[in-house]
């Protein structure tokens, strides 16, 4: 396998400043238990009140809003025992107004006591955001089972964006939330993906990518690979297979072996072959798609509870099956 390397290497919601707590404040009460034991205090309060981001909590602590046995504590970064008790005293802000179910459709592929399978149409944003605080996949999903309220993020565990459509794993209990973050991060978690790209493909059918991502030094709305001497970034690998290929592109197929934003769309611009439709990493609508070409076609991992071997596949969408015909290409999978 040819192997390309790069040497080298949210926004957040404004607090107002402390005052008398009045009608829009809640002072909840926080209890810590075992799983929060020896944490920081930002990231067990993201824990215990998940519907607001870690940057908010963060600075609801630098403000004073949040005491730990009686004591104001300042330090984000503070650890937490299990048993300690406190309270935080909260604002509503557009982000925690945003955490309440939504009924809607949702494709589950597969469904247990443990956790889903959801296909993803493209068009659904996963988690809300600004610009989209409703209708995102985690309304439908707290909608879906009441118990995702107690969790962070509904369960979610990793994230397709917004335009890409295909296989996501949600946890339904925290156990195997955590159990399924440890194997991404364990790389146990097989996730491919089939992308239309522009630009014929040449030379090895099957090139390994290794180049570290971080956010475009330039442009702080996309990623881009970066030198990690001189800019923040994380190592990023996908593999990519040459499934056909035509005058105007290629139809390909890419496994990902880290989980960095935008990593596919990023890695297969630096190599020249930017995604259909992916006007933000030099794309262009073409062959009918109006939206990034790329699909999250297979999920397979190991079950966290019963040990099982879990392997998902998910049809093409209409609208790619459309543009692969409308280059003279075609794909059957199996």
């Amino acid at each position: 396998m040819t192997e390309l390397i790069i040497s080298g290497g949210p926004d957040s919601e404004e607090p107002e400043d402390r005052a008398d707590t009045g009608p829009d404040v809640e002072l909840r009460q926080l209890v810590f238990g075992s799983a929060q034991h020896g944490q920081r205090l930002d990231r067990a309060l993201v824990e215990l009140v998940p519907e607001f981001s870690r940057s908010y909590l963060q600075q609801l602590i630098d403000l004073g809003g949040v005491t730990i046995n009686g004591i104001v504590i300042h330090k984000p970064s503070m650890r937490v025992k299990a048993a300690d008790v406190g309270t935080i005293e909260l604002r509503p802000t557009p982000q925690s107004q945003a955490f309440k179910p939504e009924a809607m459709a949702l494709n589950v592929v597969f469904e247990d006591e443990h956790l889903m399978v959801i296909n993803k149409p493209a068009g659904l944003v996963v988690h809300p955001a600004p610009g989209n605080w409703s209708g995102t996949l985690l309304n439908g999903l707290l909608a879906h089972d009441a118990k995702a309220m107690n969790m962070p993020r509904a369960g979610i565990v990793h994230r397709l964006d917004k335009d890409t459509s295909g296989l996501m794993v949600v946890a339904r209990t925290r156990p195997v939330m955590d159990a399924l973050i440890r194997s991404i991060a364990a790389r146990e978690v097989s996730r491919q993906y089939m992308a239309l790209a522009h630009g014929p493909w040449t030379g090895n059918r099957r090139v390994e990518i290794n180049a570290p991502i971080g956010r475009d030094p330039r442009n702080r709305l996309r990623m881009a690979v970066v030198d990690l001497a001189r800019n923040p970034g994380k190592l990023a690998r996908t593999d990519v297979e040459l499934l056909q290929n035509c005058d105007q592109g290629c139809w390909v197929l890419c496994t990902l072996h880290t989980g960095r934003t935008h990593q596919i769309r990023v890695h297969m611009a630096m190599i020249g072959h930017p995604l259909v439709a992916d006007v933000l990493y030099g794309g262009r609508a073409a062959a009918g798609m109006q939206r990034q070409a790329l699909h999250a076609c297979r999920l397979a991992f190991t079950h966290p509870v019963t040990l099982e071997p879990m392997v998902f596949q998910a049809s093409l969408p209409v609208d790619l099956n459309l543009a692969l015909a409308n280059w003279g290409l075609s794909y059957n999978q199996t």
